[in-house]
């Protein structure tokens, strides 16, 4: 176990069956705290509290744009369970101009994307209130920081993350919750695989290439570097800091000339 440990605090990590959420979970989890991961799959969900095997995760199906659903989920942990740290990560793309981005489009990634975040802080601030305190981690993305083409629904649900970590960091220092989030750029998940070969059929390995080189340092992000700055950041080790967003990008943000 690191300097980093989370021993006896209990976190909720929504989208952690997979990719920068799943890792979070396996971090969080080795390091000694209680994880609850929220998600949709349910048999992928079990398959992955059996894969990081313990019996220190548990999953919950949730659907994060369902206020009703997600309260639900949230007030079944706290019966039993007191909820110390929350990490919003469950979140959805779209590729598009504003031309090109449909209302149902824009009410679908705002859906998960912004009113999900706000949706799990809702139901889990008082919790962590009532507690004494806690941490919220909100993963955000450099499509929140510059301008990137062809993001536009996705980059104002990431900018509306940043502006909700800040509020919620200011308006509850009395209570003692911390609120951080992360901005990451291109990270190899399976859902880049994914979007890969659906967009770039036949041109997977030259686009994955031209992907990864658009990171100055000249590869994706690995979800275990995300996965280990988010350890750091719910850690009491991190307990000065507050209101904070983290590139982790490879460069992107700084090195791009």
């Amino acid at each position: 176990m690191s300097q980093f440990s989370l021993s006896g605090k209990h976190s909720v990590v929504t989208g952690g069956s997979s990719g920068i959420g799943y890792s979070i979970a396996k971090t969080f989890s080795e390091n000694g705290a209680h994880v609850h991961i929220l998600d949709l799959d349910e048999a992928q969900g079990q398959s992955v509290v059996e894969s990081i095997g313990t019996d220190k995760v548990s999953f919950h199906s949730c659907d994060v744009s369902d206020k009703a659903n997600v309260t639900s989920v949230f007030q079944s942990i706290a019966i039993i369970h007191p909820i110390n740290i929350l990490v919003n990560n469950a979140g959805i793309a779209h590729i598009g101009n504003v031309e090109n981005t449909s209302e149902d489009d824009l009410d679908r990634v705002y859906s998960v994307n912004v009113k999900g975040v706000y949706n799990c802080l809702h139901a889990g601030v008082p919790i962590m209130k009532s507690n004494g305190g806690g941490v919220i981690l909100n993963l955000a993305s450099i499509a929140a920081l510059v301008g990137l083409p062809d993001r536009f629904a996705y980059s104002m649900t990431k900018g509306a993350v940043v502006s909700m970590t800040l509020s919620v960091a200011k308006d509850y220092l009395a209570d003692n919750i911390r609120c951080n989030s992360i901005s990451p750029a291109r990270v190899h998940t399976p859902f880049v695989d994914g979007f890969i070969a659906e967009n770039y059929p036949g041109k997977e390995k030259e686009m994955f290439e031209v992907l990864s080189k658009t990171q100055p340092i000249g590869r994706m992000g690995k979800p275990e570097e995300i996965a280990s700055l988010a350890l750091f950041l719910c850690s009491d080790k991190a307990a000065f800091i507050t209101g904070m967003d983290y590139p982790i990008d490879g460069g992107f943000t700084t090195l791009n000339t």
